[in-house]
């Protein structure tokens, strides 16, 4: 079993400790025809009804990935593994640890500093020099030092304080 397949186990172990109630209440109220299935066309009311915010092209996306026509339906095992991705690209924390895990290739916990700002400044939505100074100066990252990523993802995902 892969980390991906561990996590994924342990993610639905949690969920279905926590929110099996909700889940399913919330399913089988869209469940019109009592077949155990839900309209596609429903499936972004029962997920924002569950506190995800999809957009209509995340729908789209969950719904080919399954193979599901727009007019189609979908069963709860279907819909759950759909939260299940809705949730996890939706949590930004989970996002950050997992791109920071990606790059420490030795598994050690941190990534340079280095590494991180080439990364801020050359990848994605890039970030500028004085915008990366700004960062590791919150998250009290030395620019010549290590970036241990747990810590790292804390400060910076820590609610700013609104005086």
């Amino acid at each position: 079993m892969d980390y991906h397949d561990l996590f994924f186990s342990f993610f639905w172990c949690i969920i279905c400790l926590f929110f099996p109630v909700e889940f399913k209440e919330c399913f089988s109220l869209y469940d019109k025809k009592r077949k155990g299935k839900i309209e596609a066309k429903d499936l972004i009311t029962v997920m924002r009804c569950l506190g995800t915010s999809p957009t209509f092209g995340e729908i789209d996306r969950h719904l080919q990935v399954h193979k599901i026509e727009k007019k189609g339906e979908l069963d709860f095992s279907t819909f759950l593994t759909m939260m299940h991705r809705q949730i996890q690209q939706e949590d930004p924390k989970a996002e950050i640890l997992e791109a920071m895990r990606m790059t420490d290739k030795q598994k050690k916990g941190y990534i340079l500093a280095s590494e991180l700002r080439a990364k801020l400044t050359k990848l994605g939505e890039k970030l500028t020099d004085k915008e990366v100074d700004e960062l590791f100066r919150e998250a009290n990252v030395k620019s010549n030092g290590n970036v241990h990523y747990e810590e790292f993802t804390r400060m910076v995902t820590l609610p700013s304080v609104d005086y």
